[in-house]
């Protein structure tokens, strides 16, 4: 069969989770709507994965007390009393629900100053200082060691942060898969507009069941903890 150069090859592909840290869940300092509800698809997602040795990369905000290092727009925000995704607080972690037997630390030195931070076999976490996961971040560089090119979406917010990381990644030639369930803020134009630049929009139980598929699985037989 001819190769499109868009269709997903699930052997060679890692997970990205976006900014799904406990400060954007619901009643937190940054909600996000909705992104509490994809956390049971996004674990799906993660223990899927986990199971089969694929490449999981977490991606997060940190952002400085004084506001320095995010987005103009929302400097002022980050850097009020409040502490917003800030190094050190607890708001800025992974949300625990799909960091099952995994460590939740974050080395927050370690990943503003551009590095990789392992959180165990084949999974890492990794700074991003803007809307988008390759900008001035160690992703690109992460998956082509690793010999990646599939990537599969979940996470925060899609307006924002994931639909740039998923307009990046196609401009690198990456083939595209947005798990609908497993991402808040997700819409039907945006849908439609993925769709019509090559991405593949797909379920998170039906992924999971593609890479792990031994692990037959779907939403309601992984309950949040």
């Amino acid at each position: 069969m001819d190769d499109d150069g868009i269709s997903p090859r699930f052997d060679q592909s890692a997970l990205i989770t976006i900014d799904t840290q406990i400060d954007t869940l619901d009643g937190q300092p940054l909600e996000i709507p909705g992104t509490t509800a994809a956390l049971p698809a996004i674990a799906i997602l993660t223990q899927s994965f986990r199971k089969s040795g694929r490449p999981i990369i977490h991606v997060v905000r940190l952002y400085l007390a004084d506001g320095s290092n995010a987005e103009p727009s929302r400097s002022s925000r980050v850097s009020g009393d409040t502490p917003i995704l800030r190094p050190g607080h607890e708001g800025r972690l992974i949300a625990p629900e799909i960091l099952v037997d995994v460590p939740a630390e974050l080395d927050d030195d370690l990943l503003l100053s551009g590095g990789i931070q392992s959180l165990g076999p084949n999974e890492v976490v990794i700074f991003k200082p803007r809307w988008g996961a390759f900008f001035q971040t160690p992703l690109e560089g992460h998956l082509e060691r690793n010999g990646i090119n599939t990537l599969v979406f979940s996470g925060c917010n899609f307006p924002n942060c994931p639909r740039t990381s998923i307009y990046e990644a196609s401009e690198r030639d990456f083939r595209v898969v947005l798990a609908r369930d497993a991402i808040s803020g997700l819409y039907d134009q945006g849908v439609d507009e993925l769709v019509g630049i090559g991405v593949t929009v797909m379920d998170s139980a039906d992924i999971a069941n593609l890479i792990a598929p031994s692990q037959r699985m779907s939403i309601k037989d992984r309950p949040l903890t």
